[in-house]
């Protein structure tokens, strides 16, 4: 006699749908590769995974650039706070680690393209997403031309000898603006091997020019020490008051130390994103704040005549021309050339995954044309153009006007600083909606008071760039990109709407 035994099985857990909370909190708790963890968000992986720690510290410490800095803005720092203005310097290299750091956390976690509208999309909604992505968007246009046209100005000009004028400047941008666009849609390994070369020759120059001038202050009697602390052409009564001039030196850092977060916009061309990236970050300010901070110290040692110097275009070369002669002179302004073209390439790249990942959700017109990459090797096409041709408008639109192109590069200085405190309020209210997992770049019981510390220097840079009436127009030009972003915003409002309404990864109209 047999007996029939049935067994009964659990239904199997439904999986979640590639793209949702559920979809992404899995890979919170599974070892997943890198590309797994891309398609745990909802996307394919379209590019190659190119970039190792040396290549995303080489990204930020392009981006950041502190030739391109110091040679475009010594000038700035002479006329509003005298030579004694460098000492504003470590204050924001050490404001922009602590900002670094809370970056480094949310780029831990969610390791994509579009960094901080990726993070506010996911963090809060995709319409607070939108609006991230879209003052990022304007800063890296706006800023693309104020590095391209800085290398024209004082570095390209200078080097053939060619006297300035806002109509070669533009002419000589324009031309970079192209080449820069070219590279970037050809390939990206060779993007990244051309910003190699540039930061090796710009560490290397900038540490070779830094030996030089010490020389010359301390062999050749060419080195006044006590202009370290001189005011130059700047009135001493009230320097350090409320808004006072040692308070507005402080734009000398902020103009430069700022970009380091294009890393974190690579992040799905990174090998191990989740712990490259955030070290890269704080490493290139790291870097960039000694090597920038010894230079200023020899420069000013051997600035000659500081009231003319204060008045001069390109004050840094001709420091260094005084001090080391034409041949070196000629040499030191190849290297910023090399270093400052890499800047504008890298800043473009940068720009350009973040068309492409606002489009792959759907957030901007065209979204299907601007989410092509014919190759996993080379750069998304047509967003590229966006980012070139958005950039050369910028500059044929303003380049005949020095007044309005300064203003509008005065708000290139402003978006970022408004961008690092809204993400870092951002990170501080929602930090807890994707916890922590192993692997993941945390700060553990320095966390609260590392953001509270970036919190505290944006807010001071933030009262530097809004209080003085100068920076008026600048900050007139930031509106008018808000005006625009409404324009578009309310367009896809109109032709799109649940674009702007459907979760990141979802499947839309950008086609993944």
């Amino acid at each position: 006699m047999s007996e029939d035994h049935t067994s009964t099985t659990s239904a199997p857990e439904p999986s979640p749908v590639p793209g949702t909370a559920a979809y992404a909190q899995r890979a919170y708790e599974a070892d997943m590769t890198d590309d797994e963890l891309v398609s745990s968000y909802g996307y394919t992986q379209q590019f190659a995974r190119t970039l190792r720690s040396f290549e995303s510290f080489a990204v930020a410490f392009s981006f950041i650039s502190i030739t391109t800095g110091l040679f475009s803005t010594f000038g700035f720092v002479l006329g509003a706070g005298g030579p004694r203005g460098i000492w504003t310097w470590p204050i924001v290299v050490v404001g922009q680690v602590f900002v670094a750091l809370v970056y480094g956390m949310l780029a831990s976690k969610i390791p994509l393209s579009g960094y901080s509208y990726q993070w506010a999309s996911r963090l809060a909604n995709p319409r607070v997403g939108w609006w991230f992505g879209w003052v990022s968007f304007a800063f890296l246009s706006i800023v693309t031309v104020a590095v391209d046209y800085g290398l024209s100005q004082a570095a390209l000009l200078p080097l053939f000898g060619i006297e300035f004028s806002p109509g070669k400047a533009m002419l000589v941008t324009l031309v970079v603006i192209v080449i820069q666009a070219i590279l970037i849609i050809w390939s990206t390994p060779i993007t990244a091997k051309i910003n190699n070369w540039a930061v090796g020759a710009e560490v290397i120059g900038m540490v070779g020019l830094t030996l030089a001038l010490l020389a010359a202050a301390l062999f050749a009697g060419k080195g006044d020490w006590s202009q370290l602390g001189s005011t130059g052409v700047v009135a001493g009564a009230g320097y350090y008051g409320w808004l006072g001039p040692f308070m507005l030196a402080t734009l000398l850092g902020a103009y430069t130390i700022v970009g380091w977060e294009s890393a974190s916009n690579l992040a799905e061309e990174t090998h191990n994103p989740r712990q490259v990236v955030p070290r890269a970050m704080v490493r290139s300010i790291l870097v960039a704040g000694g090597l920038g901070m010894l230079f200023l110290i020899v420069l000013v040692a051997t600035a000659h005549d500081i009231p003319a110097l204060t008045g001069d275009s390109a004050p840094v070369a001709t420091i260094i021309g005084q001090n080391l002669g034409p041949v070196i002179k000629a040499i030191a302004l190849v290297i910023v050339c090399v270093s400052i073209f890499a800047c504008g390439l890298v800043i473009m790249v940068t720009n350009s995954r973040l068309i492409y990942s606002m489009a792959r959700d759907g957030r901007l017109p065209a979204a299907k044309v601007l989410t092509r990459v014919p190759r996993a090797t080379g750069g998304p096409i047509w967003a590229t153009l966006l980012a070139g041709g958005l950039s050369a408008a910028i500059v044929i639109g303003f380049g005949l006007n020095a007044n309005a192109l300064a203003n509008l590069l005065g708000a290139a200085t402003l978006m970022p600083a408004i961008l690092y405190a809204g993400t870092v309020l951002l990170y501080w209210f929602t930090r807890n909606r994707i916890p922590a997992r192993p692997g993941d770049f945390v700060l553990g019981r320095w966390e609260k008071p590392v953001v509270a510390l970036a919190l505290l220097w944006l807010a001071y840079e933030l009262v530097i760039l809004i209080g003085p009436a100068d920076f008026r127009q600048a900050q007139y030009y930031a509106i008018g990109t808000l005006v625009v972003g409404a324009l578009v915003y309310g367009g896809m409002l109109w032709k799109a709407p649940d674009a702007l309404r459907r979760e990141p990864g979802l499947p839309g109209e950008g086609g993944r």
